[in-house]
């Protein structure tokens, strides 16, 4: 999954910069994940085999534990999520707890999540750990995870002040990571890649 600056000459819009959340909500369903940052259009392609199997994994030892405990509400990409200044993003995982579930609304999810997880691909580095890492702190979203398949690692950034993340955590494989907004789930960061027919990013 490759996010790239569109180009917008080929997608009917206005120029770069000047992208909306209407002018994203008229953008065709062709298989690819669009999304607006400070009024740029991207566009990331099909994500691989490995890069789906690490969110699925995600969703079982975090999501389902979640809403089992009544804690919280999980959703998976491909789901609008629209806050000040990116509108919308399509993050790969998306956790809103069960009292702020009235961001959920009309199919999107319309205000401040209190979890995003990002899995890394091949060149979504930048994207996911520059672009979208300094549009979420900017949006106050409390916990951003990203899930690193090379390293075997879950980087937890929080606490955001001033436009940037003040905690970064470093999770590898044989060590727990646990989510502030969700006390009592613990995730052994090794349970994310096992299993998988492919490793291939």
């Amino acid at each position: 999954m490759i996010p790239i600056s569109t180009d917008t000459q080929k997608i009917t819009g206005p120029p770069q910069g000047q992208w909306t959340f209407d002018d994203w909500e008229r953008l065709p369903m062709d298989g690819n994940r669009y999304e607006v940052i400070d009024g740029v259009l991207y566009m990331s392609t099909s994500p691989s085999l490995y890069h789906q199997w690490i969110v699925q994994q995600f969703y079982e030892f975090v999501g389902i534990p979640a809403k089992r405990q009544e804690l919280g509400f999980m959703f998976l990409a491909p789901v609008g999520v629209i806050m000040q200044g990116v509108s919308p993003v399509q993050p790969d995982a998306v956790l809103v707890r069960r009292e702020n579930a009235g961001i959920i609304s009309d199919k999107r999810i319309r205000g401040v999540p209190d979890l995003i997880a990002e899995v890394l691909s091949p060149g979504n580095r930048d994207y996911d750990e520059d672009i979208k890492l300094m549009a979420y702190a900017r949006a106050g979203v409390p916990e951003y995870a990203i899930i690193d398949g090379w390293k075997k690692q879950v980087r937890l950034y929080s606490q955001p002040v001033n436009d940037e993340y003040g905690v970064l955590q470093k999770f590898n494989a044989e060590e727990t990571v646990m989510f502030a907004c969700l006390p009592g789930i613990r995730l052994v960061v090794g349970d994310l890649f096992a299993g998988s027919p492919d490793e291939t990013l």
